[in-house]
């Protein structure tokens, strides 16, 4: 392999960082409705374990009210049951066929909570960011038949790969912080 091709894995496993980082923010709750908070609420249907946007479709009506539609009439009170027990602090009610979800506001205390659950979110992603660069630069290093000006060369654009994630990184906690303190 290439120093490129070690760096290209290195910037790769960065980017599953970074991705993986907005993943987790889209499941924090603002004060906003939207579809991916129910994304990691699992249900119990059909003797197993399940997502629960595999056994209903979930929408965003209004800017405070999220609408679950199971597919399925009997699955109605485990997917209440679901969101009940999930961590959301959601208090869902049913006409029967159409589970309605009002979001309720953030109190000041619990928005502290959301702000350090993704400040640890964002760390994670920090975390996982090094390893790639630590990753890459070992690759470097080991590489063989290249000078060692090359491998200092590739080492430099790898850690200016780095600092371009991290701040991505930064950028999206920010932007995830205000959302949550926003009122």
């Amino acid at each position: 392999m290439t120093l490129a091709d070690h760096a290209k894995q290195a910037k790769q496993l960065m980017d599953k960082a970074v991705e993986a980082v907005k993943r987790e923010f889209a499941t924090v709750r603002t004060g906003k409705a939207t579809t991916a908070l129910l994304d990691l609420v699992r249900v119990e249907a059909y003797g197993s374990q399940m997502p629960l946007t595999q056994v209903a479709s979930v929408a965003a009506p209004e800017p405070k009210l999220l609408t679950v539609q199971p597919w399925d009439k009997s699955l109605v009170k485990a997917v209440e049951k679901a969101i009940l027990t999930s961590d959301l602090g959601l208090t869902p009610s049913s006409d029967g066929t159409i589970i309605r979800i009002p979001i309720p506001p953030l109190t000041e205390e619990r928005r502290r909570e959301l702000v350090k659950l993704v400040h640890k979110f964002a760390e994670e992603g920090r975390v996982a960011v090094r390893h790639g660069r630590t990753e890459g630069i070992n690759k470097i290093k080991k590489a063989e038949h290249v000078s060692e000006d090359e491998k200092k060369h590739a080492e430099k654009d790898l850690q200016k790969v780095h600092d371009e994630h991290m701040k991505q990184i930064d950028e999206v906690l920010k932007a995830k912080e205000a959302e949550i303190l926003e009122v």
